[in-house]
């Protein structure tokens, strides 16, 4: 059976928010605005995307 998968774009400039979020799409790979990754869909990224969610694009695949 195939894992679920998260698409995640980013979407919004990180500059002007919190340090914790900025670090926060920093580990999640998002360098540049348009950028998107695949990522696991497990309660970490979850957690991930819950405190960045106004940031971001999330796509299930």
């Amino acid at each position: 059976m195939a894992e679920k998968t998260l698409k995640i774009t980013l979407i919004k400039s990180p500059i002007s928010c919190v340090p914790k979020h900025r670090r926060t799409v920093e580990a999640m790979g998002l360098n540049k605005i348009r950028k998107t990754v695949v990522l696991p869909d497990n309660a970490a990224t979850r957690g991930q995307i819950q405190q960045i969610r106004y940031l971001l694009k999330v796509e299930e695949n």
